[in-house]
C-alpha cells in the first residue's frame, strides 16, 4: 500500500525589505552592551564634553559611565532616596540632581559630596537644568511648582506654580539664559521668562507631557506624552505643527541626531523610533526587551544608549569604518557541502547487516483530516484563525489539494453562517492576490453555485457578497487599465525601434493581407 503522500505548500517569493539609506545608517551598530542598574533607568545625559561620558540615574544612584566602559567610572549615592534627572553643566564639570526627599543635589563631577543643596521645593524634585550663562538652576517638582536658583549664593530667586499637576519635563534655553519651558501632567507646556514673574506662553498637548525637546534653532518645541508626539512652533505663538502618533503606549523620552535631521522617541511599548524631520516619517525603528523609560545619543551619533523599566542599561556602539567593510564584505557564512553529504556515500560491506528501522511520518492537522478523507474538517483546520491570517499559502495549498482530488465542492458544502462568513472573509482578503488568485476563483465560484439559494437569508453573508463584488469589479477596473498603458508601452517601444522591410517571396500582399484579417476574426470569436 502506497505511503500517504503530504499536501506539498508552495513557497512564495519574499518581499525584500527595503534599504534605504537611513536603514543602512540606523544598522550600522554593534551587538547592544547590556548593564543592569539597581533600578528602574530614568534618566540618561551625555556631557557636552569629550570623552563625552554619560550620566545613568537609576534607583538612588547617579553612574558615570565613559564612553566604551562597562563599568561606572564615577557613582554618586548620596541620595536618601530616589535620584531623578541627573544632567550635566555645559562644561561638564558640574552634575545637578531632583531626589524624592526634595532636594536639589549639586556636584562635582571630580569629588563625591554634594557641593550645594537647595531647599525648598516639598515633593519630589522630576526636572532639573542648567541655564545657558551656567550660574542658575531650574527645577520642576511634584509640589506644581518649578524655582530657579542661584549656584553661587545657594539661593531661591524665583517661584512659578502656574501648573495644576506634578512637573515632569522641563528645557532650559541654550541661547537665551532667561528662558526655560516646563511640561506637567495638567497637559500644559509652559514657556517662561526669568525676567517677568509669569509665564509668556502656554501649548496644550492633550495628554499628560513626559518629556520635552528644544531643536537647536530653538524655533521649534517638542513635546511626549500619551501615544503622541507634538511638535510646536515657537516663533509662531506656540502654533501646533505635526502631531505623531506611531508609538502603541505612552511616549517617555526623545532626543534629537547630532545633525538635527532625526528625531528619536522612546516608549512603553518597547520600540524606538526614528523620524525624518522634514516629514516626521518613520525611517527607522529599534526594538528592546523592556518599555523604554530614557533614552540618549552620544554626539556624531556614536553610541545609543536607552534605559528600561527592568533596570537594564543598552548601549549601541556604532561600527569603525574598517569593522563596516568587514560586516558588509564577508557573506553569511552557510554550512559546507560536506555536512550535507555527510554518510550519504556510504555503501555497505558484504558482511554488514542492516537494520531498518521504520521512519515516522508527522503529519500536520489538515494532512491528517486528509487521510482519513474527512475533506470538510480539513478545510476547517486550514481556515484556523493563526493559519488563515499568518499563512494563508497553506489554506490556499489544502483548497488547491481538494479541488484536485474533486473533493471541493462536498468540502465548500453544508456550512452554516458562520462557517460560509470565515470562508468570505479569507476570499475576500486574498482573492485578488495574484499568488492565490488561480486556485481560490475556482473555489469562489463553487461558493456562489452553492449557496445562491441563501442569498437574502442572513445579512452577514449579504455585506460579505456585496464587499466581495466591489472588490473583484475593481479589480477588474484595475487589469482594464493596465491592459491599455501595457498598450500604450507596446505602441511605444515599437514606434522607436528602426524599421526593416521583411522579404515576403512566396506570399503575395494580397494574400498576406487576407490571412491577417483571417486570423484577426478568429480571435475575435474567441
Amino acid at each position: 500500500m502506497a505511503s500517504f503522500k503530504p499536501t506539498k505548500i508552495q513557497v512564495y517569493p519574499k518581499l525584500g525589505e527595503k534599504v534605504t539609506q537611513d536603514t543602512l545608517y540606523w544598522k550600522n551598530y554593534k551587538a547592544p552592551v547590556q548593564i543592569k542598574e539597581f533600578g528602574a533607568v530614568t534618566n540618561i545625559d551625555f556631557s557636552p564634553v569629550a570623552p563625552h561620558n554619560f550620566a545613568v540615574t537609576a534607583f538612588t544612584r547617579i553612574h558615570i559611565y565613559g564612553p566604551f566602559s562597562q563599568e561606572p567610572v564615577k557613582s554618586f549615592t548620596r541620595f536618601k532616596d530616589t535620584a531623578y534627572c541627573g544632567r550635566f553643566r555645559s562644561d561638564g564639570q558640574l552634575l545637578a540632581a531632583g531626589c524624592e526627599d526634595s532636594v536639589v543635589r549639586l556636584f562635582d563631577v571630580s569629588g563625591k559630596v554634594a557641593l550645594r543643596m537647595f531647599k525648598g521645593h516639598t515633593k519630589a524634585v522630576h526636572v532639573t537644568d542648567f541655564t545657558s550663562d551656567r550660574y542658575q538652576i531650574v527645577t520642576g517638582s511634584d509640589d506644581y511648582t518649578c524655582r530657579l536658583w542661584d549656584i553661587p549664593n545657594a539661593t531661591e530667586l524665583s517661584t512659578y506654580q502656574e501648573h495644576t499637576d506634578y512637573i515632569r519635563c522641563g528645557v532650559t534655553s541654550k541661547l537665551n539664559r532667561d528662558l526655560f519651558i516646563t511640561g506637567s501632567y495638567d497637559h500644559t507646556l509652559k514657556v517662561f521668562d526669568a525676567r517677568v514673574d509669569k509665564s509668556v506662553m502656554t501649548m496644550d498637548h492633550g495628554q499628560p507631557v513626559e518629556s520635552l525637546l528644544l531643536y537647536p534653532s530653538e524655533g521649534l518645541l517638542v513635546s511626549a506624552g500619551g501615544r503622541y508626539v507634538k511638535v510646536w512652533d515657537l516663533l509662531k505663538g506656540g502654533q501646533p505643527l505635526v502631531s505623531l502618533k506611531n508609538h502603541h503606549k505612552t511616549v517617555t523620552c526623545l532626543s534629537l541626531s547630532s545633525n538635527g535631521q532625526r528625531l528619536l522617541s522612546g516608549s512603553l511599548d518597547r520600540h524606538v523610533k526614528v523620524y525624518n524631520t522634514t516629514n516626521y516619517k518613520v525611517v527607522h525603528n529599534f526594538d528592546y526587551a523592556a518599555s523604554i523609560l530614557s533614552l540618549a545619543l552620544a554626539p556624531d551619533d556614536e553610541s545609543i544608549v536607552v534605559g528600561m523599566t527592568n533596570g537594564i542599561l543598552s548601549m549601541k556602539h556604532r561600527k569603525s569604518p574598517e569593522e563596516a567593510k568587514e560586516t558588509s564584505g564577508q557573506p553569511r557564512r552557510r554550512p559546507s557541502y560536506r555536512v550535507f553529504v555527510k554518510g550519504k556515500n556510504y555503501v555497505p560491506k558484504q558482511d554488514d547487516y542492516l537494520v531498518s528501522k521504520p521512519v515516522k511520518q508527522h503529519l500536520a492537522k489538515y494532512d491528517k483530516q486528509l487521510k482519513k478523507f474527512n475533506v470538510s474538517k480539513a478545510l476547517d483546520t486550514a481556515l484556523e484563525s493563526w493559519t488563515r491570517l499568518r499563512k494563508p499559502e497553506i489554506t490556499v495549498a489544502v483548497v488547491k489539494e481538494l479541488d484536485r482530488r474533486g473533493t471541493l465542492k462536498n468540502a465548500l458544502a453544508g456550512r452554516d453562517e458562520q462557517g460560509l462568513s470565515q470562508l468570505l472573509n479569507f476570499l475576500i482578503g486574498n482573492l485578488v492576490d495574484p499568488r492565490f488568485a488561480p486556485v481560490l476563483v475556482t473555489a469562489a465560484e463553487m461558493i456562489l453555485d452553492i449557496y445562491q439559494t441563501v442569498i437574502g437569508q442572513s445579512p452577514v453573508v449579504d455585506r460579505q457578497l456585496l464587499r466581495l463584488q466591489e472588490l473583484l469589479e475593481k479589480e477588474i477596473d484595475y487589469q482594464r487599465d493596465l491592459l491599455e498603458v501595457l498598450g500604450m508601452l507596446d505602441t511605444l517601444f515599437a514606434s522607436s525601434l528602426p524599421k526593416k522591410e521583411v522579404p515576403c517571396s512566396a506570399i503575395s500582399r494580397s494574400n498576406g493581407f487576407k490571412r491577417q484579417r483571417q486570423t484577426y476574426g478568429l480571435a475575435l470569436v474567441f
